[in-house]
């Protein structure tokens, strides 16, 4: 049976712009709430009241530097953050036997073994993107990828804000990772990231990929199928953030009624 108690939630990262839109959207509910919030050590939020710190009235939550201590009070994480962070905090995330929700993107493949090693005992959930329509884009990439032999190109181009630091973007990869396991390779030997001066002609069968940076863009992602005559294009455009940080929350809530384990958006939304 599911517990009826709201679900006690913790937030790394929490000055960063989706750390507050996850306060945000965990305060939209009435069966999850806010009990702990961590940033980086030095950082000035440390030590002061969340609410006085994102601008507001007094909520009685202290933000800490010690996830150790924040995680023991609560049954689930979300946490976009970095990488190093990310890595750290699933290892105390399963000591805890917690839900944990990552949206970090820019994992390498050393930090993936590490949560993967953590998934034997707390319930990671991480996507690179939360949002509904995302996910749907992914389940239509790999279904049309499956229809469709190497004649047909794939390019894959996401835009994003000017702030954005990582290319392509944690949703781009996701796309690819779909349209490789629709064509039945492996992305690491297919995408083309690159390309600038004389590269030479396209290789059949690779998946390209175009990361374009400006404005205040929260995301756009296109895959295109381009074939001799025709293009296929799937596009997804988002407007507002909040879509991502309500994905989070609803992944946590959906992640405490589960074993310990690696799961995705895809499974959270009954996709598969």
């Amino acid at each position: 049976m599911t517990n009826q108690n709201p679900l006690a939630v913790a937030v790394t990262g929490i000055s960063g712009r989706m750390g507050q839109m996850l306060v945000k959207a965990i305060a939209e509910r009435h069966d999850a709430v806010l009990a702990g919030a961590t940033e980086r050590s030095g950082h000035p939020w440390v030590g002061h009241d969340l609410g006085e710190a994102m601008g507001g009235a007094a909520n009685g939550i202290t933000v800490s530097d010690d996830p150790l201590a924040v995680f023991a009070g609560v049954r689930a994480v979300l946490d976009f953050t970095t990488p190093d962070a990310t890595v750290a905090h699933a290892e105390i995330a399963a000591q805890a036997r917690l839900v944990h929700v990552i949206g970090t993107t820019g994992l390498g493949d050393g930090d993936l073994a590490r949560l993967s090693a953590a998934a034997r005992h707390a319930t990671v959930i991480r996507a690179g993107n939360m949002s509904l329509g995302v996910n749907l884009l992914t389940v239509l990439t790999r279904k049309v990828a499956e229809a469709l032999d190497p004649d047909f190109d794939i390019e894959i181009v996401e835009m994003h804000h000017h702030h954005k630091v990582d290319a392509p973007s944690g949703t781009a990869l996701m796309l690819g990772e779909a349209a490789a396991e629709g064509r039945g390779v492996a992305l690491r030997d297919t995408a083309d990231r690159g390309r600038d001066g004389q590269t030479g002609a396209r290789k059949r069968g690779n998946i390209g990929f175009a990361a374009l940076r400006g404005g205040d863009v929260v995301g756009e992602h296109d895959v295109i199928f381009a074939g001799m005559g025709e293009r296929i294009v799937l596009r997804h455009i988002a407007t507002d953030r909040m879509i991502f940080a309500r994905g989070a929350v609803k992944a946590a809530l959906w992640g405490q009624s589960r074993k310990p384990g690696e799961y995705s958006m895809i499974d959270v939304l009954g996709l598969n």
